[in-house]
């Protein structure tokens, strides 16, 4: 496939449906350089076997009218068939896929490590623009750019929040209104968590079980809750190299959240 951009050219990968998180990236790169392209591409070789990746949210249209309103030069939306034409070469990305997303949804982040790697090759942009909401996707990419020295500078920005403090994602759409309404105490956990680290009143393995017993009791199931390195997402001790990352699922909804220390 042939090259759509580069120069100075900065760049936001999104599997669309479009929230303020995705709108806030695009602001920025706006910002950034003298183009903006933004693809939408819902990815099925980051969906495992029973994942929802036929009813993943797609409103193509809107999301078009909203890149158009934010003054984006190109919009990149090819077709599954065009981005894998047959049994494509994969990436892989060792160590930091090891755990968490990478033990829980096996081959998620070959998936998400190859269709950066493509749209890298086919923007070639300066600049690429991701949410450090999905934490452990941003330090897989940034483990790819260095190990493959690709020419591009990486810039993550904070989560994008709503009122009450859950991390907007498209997924959030899958709540129901009761689910929707105790969704919230996912992003307070790790804040009380983090207090409790900051403060001495609790070392790192009590706190982080008195929140999974607390989550479980809002009727959370806790696929893990814990401190890692943001160097390699091993588990560790409170630094300021730290982060808590959560996974839980709520109703038939899978949440994902992290805070940085």
């Amino acid at each position: 496939m042939a090259a759509l951009g580069g120069g100075d050219l900065a760049f936001v990968p999104t599997m669309g449906a479009f929230h303020e998180g995705h709108l806030s990236l695009m602001r920025e790169a706006r910002k950034a350089a003298p183009r903006v392209c933004v693809s939408i591409f819902v990815n099925p070789l980051q969906f495992g076997p029973g994942e929802d990746l036929s009813r993943y949210p797609r409103n193509e249209d809107r999301d078009f009218d909203l890149a158009d309103s934010l003054g984006v030069d190109i919009v990149f939306a090819p077709s599954a068939g065009a981005m894998y034409p047959r049994q494509i070469t994969k990436v892989c990305v060792p160590e930091v896929t090891r755990l968490w997303e990478g033990a829980a949804r096996p081959g998620h982040f070959d998936g998400v490590a190859t269709i950066v790697a493509k749209l890298f090759n086919i923007v070639r942009p300066r600049t690429a623009f991701f949410g450090w909401k999905d934490l452990q996707q941003c330090l897989v990419v940034k483990r790819m750019v260095e190990d493959l020295d690709i020419p591009v500078e990486l810039r993550f920005l904070e989560t994008v929040r709503e009122d009450d403090g859950l991390a907007m994602s498209s997924r959030n759409a899958y709540l129901s209104k009761e689910e929707r309404a105790v969704a919230p105490a996912l992003h307070a956990t790790l804040l009380r968590i983090a207090i409790a680290l900051r403060t001495g009143k609790a070392d790192a393995s009590a706190a982080l079980e008195d929140a999974r017993l607390a989550l479980t009791g809002e009727g959370f199931q806790v696929e893990y809750l814990e401190l890692v390195s943001m160097r390699d997402l091993e588990p560790t001790h409170a630094t300021g190299d730290s982060a808590i990352i959560v996974a839980a699922r709520l109703g038939q909804t899978r949440l994902i959240d992290n805070l940085r220390l």
